[in-house]
């Protein structure tokens, strides 16, 4: 793997466990392998997993509701004869500004025609043209390389069809509506986690293997494409349990969220910019060009900071895609799934002028893996959005991020399942008296005592106007502030149920991403600061965060 420079800081979470339990006094269950997480990443790495071997797959919602199902534009891999894996290689590293590992990029990418075939054979029905799966280009692409699935619901098709064949495996037990608390630490390795449903409260599931795929944490921010389970619980148990986080100052802001007052914010593919549609602004001029030669097509992270300035120019608090020059069948025929949203609102896509503005949207940052999905902790494997694996550097090129859960939840799956099955079947080593329960820092206040709604409003407020697409050192040192303000009364609670522990969770990632952008004083990728605009070789470097090594959890 490439070698970068390293910038690492130590941090003490406040909290090693969000909740006391004391394992006398909790179901016990047991598995070979425990999956965190039902996206892409979590379900390919389940496929993997030999059916010798047991697997349980926890997700905190029900299986259909995760990031990967909501993405509309494809998956990125060299099927045209014309491209070459070169080109898709190039293209990430030039989106990447300088951070990417150049062997993750070519592996990843290098197995990308391989990983789409797969899904066309466990049942993913891509579109086609003349027999063949069509695709189409997005920005920062060389050439038409993203495939497609309902037009513009590929990860609804992809992961319904990965969802049928999970199900039809009997060593695969999923557990819906759980909430993944924290891992549990044994003897210095990941031994699975402590979990909670309504129907059975908190569970401790020990596992020979863990593999954590909780995906994203775009809930940090107020205008999001993310659903509402996006809360960075995967960063922040990964951080408390002892694993090395890098690049969390790196959220990456997608330019074209539909923007309606009052409704929930609706992602608008980048694929329809690839298809030809202009951004205009308020008095309809066309101003990408003034921005980037590449112009609709440039980089998310450009077209997200054009947007943003063009609103601030003209004062207004979006700007609009016009697709009103493209052929009318090719857009309601490509994009349906847009077109009824749209529609829901009284536009018309192919004619209106369309509203839309920058969303928080994909997680860059995470926790560090190698390139066979290891994490720092010994027992715990990881892939997607939760993880820096060196694909995306500093900024994510479109439809890469489907194609990794892939790639690193094919790997994470297959290591974890190798590793598990050399382990004998005995777990009588395992504590059963420990002081979990015995933590003297926790409050006994109940969850109505505290707004926790009012706390998360305020706290997504501030992450947009000071952690954003634009950030200064004043904005950055006083967002820290108030975010230490607000976690040092949240994280001595202890809370019964997931909207306290999610608040805790979001607090901390929140904390990390804000020391991780002080400590990058320069501008690169989706990180933008006003104060220090310009990219400087010297810090093309990695910053690194973890919590210092304690006995408590072992």
């Amino acid at each position: 793997m490439e070698s970068f420079l390293v910038k690492h800081m130590e941090f003490s979470p406040r909290r090693r466990y969000l909740v006391r339990f004391q394992p006398k006094r909790v179901p016990h269950t047991f598995a070979d392998v425990l999956i965190i997480g039902g996206g892409i990443a979590g379900i390919r790495a389940a496929i993997e997993v030999d059916p010798r071997l047991s697997v349980i797959v926890v997700t905190k919602d029900v299986l259909e509701q995760s990031n990967s199902a909501y993405a509309q534009g494809g998956i990125a891999g060299v099927l045209d004869p014309l491209d070459d894996i070169a080109n898709h290689a190039a293209d990430t590293i030039a989106a990447g500004k300088g951070l990417c590992d150049q062997t993750i990029v070519d592996t990843v990418v290098g197995e990308a025609p391989d990983r789409i075939r797969e899904l066309v054979d466990i049942g993913a029905n891509f579109d086609l043209t003349d027999g063949e799966i069509a695709l189409t280009q997005e920005g920062g692409h060389s050439h038409r390389r993203v495939a497609h699935a309902l037009g513009d619901a590929t990860g609804k098709e992809i992961m319904r069809a990965m969802r049928e064949r999970i199900r039809q495996r009997d060593s695969a037990q999923i557990w819906e509506k759980t909430f993944t608390i924290d891992l549990l630490m044994h003897e210095g390795r990941c031994r699975g986690a402590v979990v909670w449903n309504p129907k059975h409260g908190k569970t401790m599931i020990w596992a020979k293997e863990t593999i954590l795929a909780t995906g994203g944490a775009g809930r940090l921010y107020r205008e999001s494409t993310n659903p509402e389970i996006a809360t960075a619980d995967g960063h922040a148990i990964a951080f408390r349990a002892g694993a090395v986080l890098r690049d969390m100052e790196f959220m990456q802001f997608h330019p074209t969220v539909l923007y309606i007052p009052g409704s929930s914010r609706h992602l608008i593919t980048e694929a329809v910019r690839g298809e030809g549609a202009y951004l205009r602004d308020c008095h309809g001029q066309r101003f990408m060009d003034e921005y980037d030669d590449a112009g609709e097509l440039a980089p998310r992270d450009v077209v997200s900071r054009a947007i943003t300035d063009r609103m601030l120019k003209t004062s207004h608090p979006c700007v609009y895609l016009d697709l009103s020059h493209l052929d009318h069948s090719i857009v309601t025929d490509r994009f349906p799934h847009i077109g009824k949203v749209c529609a829901e609102f009284g536009l018309d896509l192919a004619r209106d002028q369309i509203p839309v503005r920058p969303g928080a949207h994909y997680m860059i940052g995470g926790a560090v893996v190698d390139q066979d999905a290891r994490s720092t902790i010994p027992g715990l494997w990881a892939a997607g959005e939760v993880t820096s694996s060196g694909l995306h550097g500093a900024n994510r090129l479109g439809s890469n991020s489907l194609l990794e859960g892939l790639v690193f939840g094919l790997r994470a799956g297959r290591g974890a399942a190798h590793s598990a099955a050399d382990q004998p079947d005995d777990f009588r080593a395992l504590p059963l008296v420990s002081d979990w329960d015995d933590d003297e820092r926790v409050e006994h206040g109940h969850d109505e005592d505290l707004n926790l709604v009012d706390v998360r409003n305020s706290l997504n407020s501030l992450m947009s106007r000071s952690v954003g697409i634009q950030r200064d050192n004043n904005g950055l040192e006083k967002g820290l502030a108030q975010v230490d303000f607000w976690d040092r009364y949240v994280s001595v609670r202890e809370f019964s149920e997931p909207q306290g522990w999610e608040l805790q969770n979001l607090l901390l990632a929140s904390r990390l991403v804000i020391l991780a952008a002080i400590n990058r004083k320069e501008s690169r990728g989706v990180h933008f600061r006003s104060d220090y605009p310009n990219s400087d070789s010297e810090l093309a470097q990695h910053i690194t965060l973890s919590a210092p090594i304690s006995e408590e959890v072992q």
